[in-house]
């Protein structure tokens, strides 16, 4: 029983893993493609100017959606640590 809730805890963990690197993720790669094919198309190869831009991108994003993130990451914990009694037996 222990064992089938333990990888029901795993397997949950990486689910809220996934979504909670999914936002900032996602916009720093739809920024840098954007820079990218500016770039491209312009004929500048500066590496740093992609940084200030997905550094915006990534913040704006933790702060539309940082509380969602750490809902679900206070949720997660919360039922790992009530499930401890649980993996103990």
């Amino acid at each position: 029983m222990g064992e089938d809730l333990l990888y029901d805890l795993a397997r949950r963990g990486l689910l809220v893993l996934t979504l909670a690197a999914l936002p900032p993720l996602g916009a720093a790669l739809a920024i840098g493609l954007v820079i990218g094919l500016v770039q491209a198309a312009t004929s500048i190869n500066e590496a740093t100017l992609s940084f200030v831009p997905k550094l915006v991108g990534v913040f704006l994003v933790l702060v539309l959606f940082g509380g969602l993130i750490g809902g679900l990451l206070v949720d997660f914990t919360r039922e790992a640590i009530e499930a401890i009694p649980a993996l103990v037996r």
